[in-house]
């Protein structure tokens, strides 16, 4: 830690550059672009404005140009070669300054003049299993707010470029953007991870802890794989994640370019993507577009066909109905989720999901979102008169997409490279069926989650599926009140462990407990050991959308709001039947004798005498932040509504709470 001159001295310094430090400067030459009218009328801020731009060095003729606002997740500071001064949190975040500055440059090669402001984002990979994961969702909202403030502080913008790559990033960058969508707007999603080459990817690298607390791997091999699962500095992980989802929701609403979700970070079709978006965006402020345009119904509906065809994550059921909610559109309902999912199969192959698991960016190459849409619009399922930020409908993307050079030059580069038929990897209903990809999101009800939840049903190992294709399981229930108590137990080999046949219950993990963490941690390493396929999860937080296994989540009522998950102890039965046909499930506790099961009603009414769970408790570490979020999410109608702000039902408690206490008063 030790550097030269680190004394005292070396900090307090010793005057040397006063010598040369002015205290008057020159001031920018040339004459403000104004006139008689404009200094009889215009806002004082809006001919400051003007003083700031010339001020910061914009030639002082062309200060007045139509501004354009990009509003970026950018992390982290990169030198002029690209190595770094400053790391950044994640590498979807590291490097989009690139397409900050083509945007720019675009910008102001047409007449424009571009600014750039910044909200930065966490990484869920990073804070998975530490107490950072209590401000992962809540900094979404506050992320959105602040991009909004950002957005309306420059008062004259003709239209916002939306930049950012991953899990809450993206989504806070699509709030942000529908909430002013009486503007022009357009997303650039950052882009992609690629695979590097004889390493692991960054979801099988987060489970080396667990595998080498169970002998599956030695210091060596973890060491080495840890190190290498990036085959780029920048982009989204490599698999369909919340990340790579968001992005594909993002196109599929029809608010980013065609072919531009899971774009290989760092390369030229990259970088070409983020100037293509800004042509889109000075094209829509010429028309008079507005993103009320796009963002209304149908494309709410494209987009959960297109989330249901991919099989993304769950986590979307958090942030597709906040976006509705930000552009005054009626947000899907449970009931929507499901009719997308029964009317399409999953078309593509890739990590997570398998069975071949191929990388996002293979996806990509196959032709990615209009590759899906093509299949989906030949089954009949897509609103093709929906209108996109490309100034064509979807239908006449689609068209344009089947015979367009981009979709050839893609497909061939694929087999070229990676020797990959694109039709294994984006499939049609029949290919996918006969691959046997079936539907993805099932959402179980029962006596243990009376209000839903939700899993991944093609998560489910094949295996333990029977010829009906149900999954069933009847285990020991588990339970645990934190997540680090249950991987405790996951890495151990005593008489703690948990065993095959196990339930893992985790619960006070919602939004009042943890902020409603997301539980990657657990259902990984459960992926990667021997048994793990054997043991379900059971939680009221949430799960990453590379998890797979038999996990269910978000489930309701969360056991701090009364939920009869909060009740369950050690020992008791846990009974799981998930239909992968109907999309229908049940998670029901079924007494404390597995010899000899209740009625899911009889043992309900057992469930309904119980106290919560002793350990169960909001978290000590559970920052004011989170909790406040918590509290103001649950009066917007809670995850199930997508976690929303939603201000005048906030605004409508509060009152009532006021009333109530000021009742109160009154009658004392």
């Amino acid at each position: 830690m030790s550097a030269t001159g680190d004394g005292l001295d070396a900090i307090l310094g010793d005057g040397a550059p006063l010598a040369t430090t002015r205290t008057s400067g020159e001031g920018p030459h040339g004459h403000l672009p104004i006139d008689a009218r404009m200094l009889r009328e215009a806002a004082s801020g809006d001919l400051f404005g003007l003083t700031q731009n010339a001020g910061m060095g914009w030639r002082a003729s062309e200060v007045a140009r139509d501004p354009y606002l990009i509003v970026s997740t950018q992390g982290g500071l990169r030198g002029a070669d690209g190595t770094p001064l400053a790391l950044g949190l994640h590498t979807g975040h590291w490097e989009i300054d690139r397409l900050v500055r083509t945007a720019a440059e675009t910008f102001a090669a047409n007449g424009a003049l571009p600014f750039s402001v910044m909200c930065s984002d966490p990484c869920d990979g990073r804070t998975q299993g530490t107490t950072g994961m209590f401000d992962s969702l809540p900094y979404r909202n506050d992320a959105a707010i602040a991009m909004r403030r950002l957005i309306r502080s420059l008062p004259t913008r003709r239209g916002v470029l939306g930049i950012a790559t991953c899990d809450k990033g993206l989504p806070a960058m699509m709030l942000a953007l529908a909430g002013c969508s009486d503007l022009p707007g357009v997303i650039v999603p950052g882009g992609v991870t690629l695979p590097a080459r004889g390493a692991e990817d960054a979801g099988q690298v987060q489970t080396i802890g667990a595998r080498f607390a169970h002998g599956l791997i030695d210091l060596e091999h973890a060491a080495a794989m840890g190190c290498r699962a990036c085959g780029s500095p920048g982009g989204g992980c490599q698999f369909l994640g919340t990340a790579a989802t968001s992005q594909v929701v993002a196109e599929a609403l029809g608010i980013a370019l065609p072919h531009s979700a899971l774009a290989p970070s760092g390369e030229p079709v990259w970088t070409d993507m983020a100037r293509r978006s800004a042509l889109a965006l000075l094209r829509m402020a010429g028309q008079g577009t507005p993103l009320s345009a796009i963002l209304d119904r149908r494309a709410v509906e494209n987009a959960l066909l297109v989330h249901a065809a991919f099989g993304g994550s769950t986590n979307l059921l958090l942030h597709v109905p906040a976006i509705a909610h930000a552009a005054g559109v009626s947000p899907p309902t449970v009931q929507d989720w499901i009719a997308a999912s029964r009317a399409t199969p999953r078309l593509v192959d890739a990590l997570p999901n398998g069975p071949r698991h191929h990388p996002t960016v293979q996806v990509f190459m196959a032709g990615g979102v209009p590759e899906v849409m093509l299949h989906l619009r030949d089954m009949g399922l897509l609103h093709l008169d929906a209108a996109t930020v490309s100034g064509r409908t979807v239908g006449e993307n689609l068209a344009w997409w089947e015979h367009s050079a981009t979709r050839a030059a893609a497909r061939a580069r694929l087999r070229e490279l990676d020797g990959i038929d694109p039709d294994v990897v984006i499939m049609g209903p029949d290919a996918a069926c006969k691959a046997g990809l079936s539907s993805t999101m099932v959402f179980p009800v029962g006596n243990l989650a009376p209000e839903g939840s939700v899993m991944k049903a093609t998560a489910i190992d094949p295996s333990l599926v029977d010829e009906g294709n149900v999954y069933r399981h009847t285990g020991p229930a588990r339970v645990f009140a934190s997540e680090r108590d249950a991987i405790v137990a996951i890495k151990s080999r005593g008489d703690d462990a948990v065993r095959a046949g196990d339930v893992v219950v985790l619960a006070g993990c919602g939004p009042a407990g943890t902020g409603m963490e997301e539980t990657y941690q657990l259902t990984s390493a459960l992926k990667y050991l021997p048994w793990g396929k054997h043991v379900p999860v059971l939680t009221d937080a949430r799960f990453s959308g590379v998890s797979t296994g038999a996990c269910i989540g978000h489930v309701g009522p969360e056991a701090l709001a009364g939920g009869p998950l909060g009740r369950l102890r050690d020992g008791d039965v846990v009974r799981i039947q998930i239909d992968r046909e109907r999309l229908e499930g049940r998670v029901d506790f079924v007494g404390d004798d597995a010899q000899r099961p209740l009625d899911p009603d009889a043992a309900a009414a057992v469930l309904a005498t119980r106290t919560l769970h002793p350990a169960i408790a909001p978290h000590p570490r559970l920052p004011g932040d989170t909790r406040l979020w918590a509290a103001l999410q649950e009066a917007g109608g809670g995850t199930w509504t997508g976690c929303v702000y939603d201000v005048d039902a906030i605004i409508d408690t509060l009152r009532a709470g006021r009333e109530a206490l000021a009742g109160k008063g009154r009658s004392a």
